[in-house]
């Protein structure tokens, strides 16, 4: 099997909270979906780059509280812009990893928790100022 591409499925309980996080905050775009008309669930696809989220209202998706692991390049300079936006439930620390990357966690207003990562390199890196971990 070749997977042409992963898209995991993110539990959300609120229209106004995921647009202003997701496509505010975050700079998805919505590719498919809108607010919900007539008390019916919400589904919809957001992308950014090549990440790809399906967030949906409905009560047998996805589970409250998933972390979602991401691999990406660019990672300190898409932190600078997310904390300069100053998001007032959300100020990630940079942090070097035992695992070697560079990255930065934020957490959605429904539970779920996305973080970011950046394979560490000494000499693009070294003038970081990371967070100390929690």
């Amino acid at each position: 099997m070749k997977a042409e591409q992963v898209i995991p499925i993110l539990r959300i309980f609120d229209y106004k909270k995921t647009i202003e996080f997701y496509i505010d905050w975050l700079g998805f775009e919505i590719q498919w979906g809108d607010q919900p008309k007539n008390n019916t669930p919400l589904y919809m696809e957001v992308k950014k780059g090549n990440v790809v989220f399906h967030l949906s209202e409905h009560h047998d998706d996805g589970t409250p509280g998933t972390k979602i692991f991401i691999w990406a390049e660019g990672v300190p300079e898409y932190h600078k812009e997310l904390i300069d936006k100053q998001y007032s439930y959300n100020y990630p620390g940079l942090e070097k990893t035992f695992y070697d990357a560079v990255a930065f966690t934020v957490y959605d207003p429904f539970g779920n928790k996305i973080i970011f990562n950046e394979k560490f390199d000494e000499e693009k890196h070294k003038h970081i100022e990371f967070s100390s971990i929690h």
